[in-house]
């Protein structure tokens, strides 16, 4: 808990909803709700960690507020920068999920273990809502990490595309110490990221990666001075902007998929993807 054509989910796609179409209005926060602030800039949206006194500690409350994120954002938007306020990116868990009374409103977690395997797994699969939107092929996330990211806090900053850290970052999986797995969808872009044995070593064994580490082994793509970080995730932003959307989406699809065909099949998935581009490029697209 603590944690051919290239189709969009339609589960994570855009919102067409006019009740939810936010692109008329950039002048404010799109959503403003538990601890998660989201504002749209152009192609640009930033998401907002904002509870800074707990270390922006997560609830199922939080991770309603990002899944809420995720339908809201306009369909101009194609980058997402995942970001948080003060010294930590996200501590985890709220301890109080393991409390007898939980959070207000919410069933304990030791009461929704009582209930059966269905309800429980509903209930997780909702949380994991929460962390699946970012990897949509029609948009780049990036995830903007200082200081600690920990347990759910790691499984956020993982379920983005890219990571930009602060030297000051400290990555953290402790479900395991605790009893637990990581159920947030960390396991996954985890492995991929930096194999199997060294991420079995990193979850079974709770310790801190920090910034040099986690740029060496391909957790992070850039380690900055914390106080760069703002400026340097500007910068990534602008670069992924740069090439035509489109072509992005393509190759977003292909490498997203490739571990999951053999060579022979990439290839004709290449082949298929820059038909399309050079149908496009030509005028004769659909």
């Amino acid at each position: 808990m603590a944690s051919s054509d290239p189709a969009v989910d339609p589960v994570t796609a855009p919102v067409t909803d006019p009740a939810h179409d936010t692109t008329h209005d950039h002048n404010g926060p799109v959503l403003d709700q538990d601890g998660v602030r989201l504002t749209v800039d152009g192609p640009t949206a930033t998401v907002t960690l904002t509870n800074p006194a707990k270390r922006n500690a997560q609830s199922p409350a939080l991770w309603r507020a990002l899944t809420a994120a995720g339908r809201a954002l306009p369909g101009t938007v194609r980058v997402v920068v995942l970001r948080a306020e003060g010294m930590s990116f996200s501590a985890g868990l709220d301890r109080q999920a393991f409390t007898p009374e939980g959070f207000d409103g919410e069933p304990s977690f030791l009461d929704l273990a009582r209930g059966t395997d269905t309800a429980l797994d509903a209930v997780i699969a909702e949380y994991q809502d929460a962390f699946t939107w970012w990897r949509r092929s029609d948009l780049i996330s990036v995830a903007a990490v200082q200081g600690h990211a920990i347990g759910a806090g790691f499984q956020l900053a993982l379920a983005c595309d890219l990571r930009v850290v602060a030297d000051d970052v400290q990555f953290a999986m402790r479900e395991t110490s605790l009893g637990l797995v990581p159920d947030l969808t960390g396991t996954h872009p985890l492995v991929g990221l930096v194999g199997y044995a060294r991420a079995l070593e990193i979850c079974v064994t709770g310790r801190f990666v920090q910034a040099p580490e986690a740029e060496r082994i391909g957790l992070a793509n850039l380690a900055v001075p914390a106080d760069q970080l703002d400026a340097a995730v500007q910068d990534l932003a602008a670069a992924l902007l740069a090439a035509p959307r489109d072509a992005v989406i393509e190759t977003k699809a292909l490498l997203q998929s490739a571990h999951q065909r053999s060579y022979e099949a990439q290839r004709t998935a290449e082949r298929q993807a820059q038909a399309r581009r050079l149908r496009d490029l030509a005028g004769l697209g659909e």
